[in-house]
């Protein structure tokens, strides 16, 4: 599903949900004020009116590829829809992400989005290839990301992330060696190591996997 005939509150916080913006890069993107979409989020089966319905169409024509793809399993997942018994299903977008110890500091990178207010801190994380086994991922990935060399220690197990909707496989792993570098200039701001006592400064507690939050309090 990749039209939207008659974009609702719902359908537009999902199409934000799919650009991984805040409300406020969200109202930045369309050129709106940002109540209009908290009032989205407040009444999800509000119909904005034509010229809105426009600058959502525009949206979600102008966005990246991967961000389409989010938002049409996000709708999917809306409305319940399920493929046919038999007919061939795509595959589960899946991310492996790191939780890199160095002693008493955890390694985090900081996003690039579109516009300034988009710009996150989050743990390393690459897509897991079909096929590719979610710890090589994960070491993979963390070295073409900060230029460190880790190695798995254990898994935290995995979730839906609750804003996405992707897999999300999450590694508790060991520091070996490399300086930490922004080695991906496209996706990154900046790169750098944080005592694991002020994370949440960094990531909103609410929004870290519970066992890594209960992980990096651990004798702190």
């Amino acid at each position: 599903m990749d039209v939207i005939e008659v974009w609702s509150g719902r359908y537009a916080c999902l199409l934000q949900s799919a650009l991984r913006l805040t409300n406020e890069g969200f109202a930045n993107r369309l050129g709106i004020a940002v109540r209009t979409v908290a009032t989205w989020h407040s009444d999800p089966s509000v119909v904005p009116r034509v010229e809105m319905q426009q600058l959502l169409d525009s949206a979600h024509e102008k966005a990246p590829d991967a961000a389409r793809q989010r938002f049409a399993l996000l709708v999917a997942k809306e409305r319940g829809e399920v493929p046919e018994s038999g007919a061939p299903t795509a595959q589960a977008l899946r991310v492996a992400i790191s939780v890199v110890l160095r002693q008493n500091d955890v390694l985090l990178v900081c996003r690039r989005d579109d516009d300034a207010s988009g710009i996150t801190w989050q743990f390393p994380a690459g897509v897991i290839k079909p096929g590719a086994k979610p710890e090589t991922a994960t070491v993979r990935e963390t070295l073409d990301e900060t230029g460190v060399h880790c190695a798995v220690r254990r898994s935290f197990g995995n979730r839906l992330h609750p804003v996405t909707g992707v897999l999300c496989e999450y590694f508790l792993c060991e520091y070996l060696a490399g300086e930490a570098t922004n080695s991906d200039t496209i996706e990154n701001v900046d790169v750098m190591w944080v005592p694991r006592n002020s994370v949440t400064r960094f990531i909103d507690a609410d929004t870290i996997f519970p066992p890594v939050l209960a992980a990096l309090e651990e004798q702190t």
